[in-house]
């Protein structure tokens, strides 16, 4: 992954909901605890980028056995978390009107992910997600992911990505 950041998070108010829970439910299928994106706070379709956040909460269902004691928030629910905001972006700025809700869009894969550092309650994760390729029925996204605590977000990425989506 490019170690340039794909947008300049100083530039981008992350208080601010452009789309929330409803907007979300629209366009992603999961439910109940695997409603894991929290809300999207930028998008700049034309370049093929969003900007959404996961609240890290030491209530979450995941926090009290993954690890006791210390709870880190899972590697697998970031990529899950980066796959869901990939795949809100696909459907709603890169398909046609019409078939939202008539496609399934499913999780395809996930290359040269990478970790790097501890993401623990307390802190907001923000996952910068930007297209690489978008096709009928298969697309490609780039992820970056950081955290802010105490409204300073973190200049080095903790996750980073390629997540895959396909159409059902």
């Amino acid at each position: 992954m490019p170690t340039e950041t794909f947008v300049d998070l100083a530039q981008i108010d992350l208080e601010q909901t452009l789309y929330g829970r409803t907007d979300l439910d629209r366009h992603l299928a999961q439910r109940g605890t695997f409603q894991v994106v929290d809300r999207i706070v930028y998008e700049d379709p034309g370049n093929g980028v969003i900007v959404g956040i996961k609240d890290i909460r030491a209530d979450d269902w995941w926090a009290q056995d993954h690890i006791p004691g210390r709870p880190m928030f899972p590697g697998a629910l970031m990529i899950e978390t980066a796959a869901q905001i990939a795949s809100f972006d696909y459907a709603l700025h890169r398909t046609k009107p019409d078939a939202i809700g008539k496609r399934f869009v499913g999780f395809g894969g996930v290359d040269h992910a990478r970790f790097r550092g501890m993401v623990t309650p307390g802190c907001r994760m923000v996952f910068v997600i930007k297209l690489i390729r978008a096709g009928s029925r298969m697309f490609r996204y780039g992820v970056q992911a950081f955290t802010e605590r105490d409204g300073v977000v973190g200049a080095d990425s903790v996750f980073d990505a390629e997540v895959l989506g396909v159409i059902l």
